[in-house]
């Protein structure tokens, strides 16, 4: 049996790899999403409409891992991020000849703001996105299941755009 040493050397693949990591770090690129935050958006009060939607567990979970130490009191907090509307709506699209619907459109709407101290940081934001999706009655549970992740993706996108506008606050 023989026991050897193996010297592997590295691929030209990974060492373009490494290369071009640190030449994007050096350059300032950062991935989306990961802006720092303010120092008024260190500490804030995140005053939720209904804390189960998918926006709202998803903003608070991207503010976390942006660093934000989330308040449970307005009192102390850096700032407040009050989110007014977080709204899901569908609509009927299409329908066949027998009148039953074959597209549908997802609409999610929310509508936020910032507060520090009695001074408006960010006035009302409504931002908003739309996705349409076929359906066909024989495959009802598996569209219900397309619409449930159409939902979703579009919570973390809104989720995306309020972040990069909280991160643009002084």
């Amino acid at each position: 049996m023989f026991l050897g040493v193996s010297s592997r050397v590295p691929s030209s693949g990974s060492v373009g790899t490494v290369a071009a990591s640190i030449v994007l770090c050096a350059c300032g690129f950062r991935l989306v999403g990961s802006e720092p935050l303010p120092p008024s958006m260190s500490h804030p009060y995140l005053s939720l409409k209904d804390p189960y939607t998918d926006f709202s567990r998803e903003f608070e979970h991207q503010l976390k891992g942006a660093g934000a130490v989330l308040q449970p009191v307005r009192e102390g907090a850096t700032a407040t991020i009050d989110v007014t509307r977080d709204q899901v709506a569908q609509r009927t699209l299409s329908v066949s000849a027998a009148n039953i619907p074959t597209e549908y459109e997802l609409t999610y709407t929310v509508t936020f703001s910032v507060q520090r101290a009695g001074l408006e940081l960010l006035p009302a934001q409504t931002i908003s996105l739309s996705k349409d999706y076929s359906f066909n009655q024989d495959l009802a549970l598996a569209k219900q299941h397309e619409a449930d992740i159409l939902r979703q993706q579009m919570a973390r996108d809104l989720v995306g755009i309020a972040m990069h506008r909280l991160t643009s606050l002084k």
